[in-house]
């Protein structure tokens, strides 16, 4: 289901039909309507990396694809590569750049700034997406759509093309939880082919260097409320070694989400476990019985919620220094954040942990240091002074991730 503003256009899963039917969605446009929505220059931006074998044959059908709609189209090559893809690029005309620092996001912040496109287009050069779908992407964005996603999942993957794992499990499940956190209502958040508006790119805060500059960009066009389009597209299988690694993509994505979002992910389910420790340690203890098990459970959960409201807050604390738009309700706790009075809660937790642990010495004194039977006291003295360390360390990192982020401490 598309989020609103958001059009389906299932009459472009035909490749085949014509190509003028096709950038007039439906009918054939007059000189006078191609003159008025085609732009001056459309940008395609290629990163690569050792493609020697399909960048030549991408970048000439890309360009045919470009004159075949009456566009002029450059192509932009944005190699990190050891072998002779930037020869064979540069030989088919396209521009080379080599990026100041590698990484999947980085090619592509730089691609932008020497892209000279009103509209800008992104795919990449293993020809595992198909030149030829621009016909299909471009003429939503003379439509009025700022951000054009091709879709994988809702067109055609092409036998070994995606592994099972991708295809039913990690994709399906990653673009589930941005949906659910961003309503970008889309159905393939990593598909690599996309286009967008310079003027729609211009609104966006693009920071990352790696493979999360895929969710970077859909999240950044959904919290910006940009008009997204998708359109089905053919997935073909790559040529040559894949540079994808499932687990540690995967992770990135998920990372990235939590920065932007901490509260279900850190906040909520911290909350939860340091309210069931908080319940049952203060149960056990006040009733004054040797529950040593209850104890230890009460005092872990504790733990263990404190230390993810506190990663949480870590979390919103790094998204503001590194200028995200993050979550409204962790700018609000972040405007309370004071070092001060974290100090003075760490210092108070682990003065109460020191002062049960006394009492417990002195009680071992008091026995002539035989046996003692004082776990629970023992216990709750570790449980307070942990809590206290963590305060204290943890006001003074976020202070420090704050220190040149504009944020201004109470």
């Amino acid at each position: 289901m598309a989020r609103p503003g958001q059009r389906w256009h299932p009459e472009l899963d035909d490749c085949q039909e014509d190509t003028a039917r096709l950038w007039g969605l439906g009918k054939v446009l007059t000189d006078e309507d191609i003159t008025e929505k085609i732009v001056s220059v459309v940008s395609l931006i290629i990163p690569t990396k050792n493609e020697a074998e399909t960048i030549g044959e991408c970048i000439e059908r890309a360009q045919k694809t470009f004159a075949e709609m009456n566009l002029e189209g450059e192509v932009l090559v944005l190699d990190s590569s050891t072998d002779g893809t930037s020869k064979i690029a540069s030989s088919r005309g396209a521009r080379v750049i080599k990026p100041d620092k590698l990484g999947y996001g980085n090619a592509y912040l730089r691609g932008f700034e020497e892209a000279r496109g009103d509209w800008i287009v992104l795919m990449d050069g293993d020809l595992t997406y198909s030149p030829e779908e621009m016909v299909k992407m471009l003429p939503l964005l003379a439509d009025g759509y700022d951000l054009v996603m091709g879709s994988r999942l809702k067109g055609k993957i092409m036998p070994g093309a995606m592994p099972p794992l991708h295809q039913y499990i990690g994709n399906p499940l990653l673009t589930g939880i941005l949906n659910r956190l961003f309503s970008a209502g889309i159905s393939d958040a990593h598909c690599g082919m996309r286009a967008i508006t310079r003027e729609a790119l211009q609104t966006l805060n693009l920071k990352s260097g790696g493979m999360e500059f895929a969710s970077e960009m859909v999240i950044e066009a959904a919290s910006k409320r940009l008009k997204i389009a998708e359109v089905p597209i053919t997935y073909h299988p790559r040529k040559g070694a894949s540079k994808l690694n499932s687990f540690t993509d995967g992770w990135r994505h998920l990372r990235f989400m939590m920065l932007y979002r901490p509260v279900p992910f850190l906040l909520v389910p911290g909350l939860l476990a340091l309210v069931m420790g908080l319940i049952l340690t203060a149960g056990v203890y006040l009733q004054g019985e040797s529950r040593m098990h209850s104890l230890t459970l009460g005092g872990l959960l504790l733990v263990i919620g404190y230390q993810m409201l506190l990663a949480g807050l870590h979390f919103g604390a790094f998204g503001a220094a590194y200028g995200l738009s993050g979550s409204k309700t962790i700018e609000k706790i972040m405007s309370y954040h004071s070092l001060e009075k974290e100090l003075l809660l760490g210092m108070a937790l682990l003065v109460a942990g020191i002062i049960f642990g006394a009492r417990i010495l002195m009680s071992w004194e008091a026995s002539g240091f035989g046996a003692l039977d004082a776990a629970q006291n023992a216990m709750m003295a570790m449980i307070l002074s942990i809590l206290g360390i963590q305060t204290i360390f943890s006001g003074m990192f976020i202070s420090l991730l704050l220190l040149n982020s504009g944020w201004q401490e109470d």
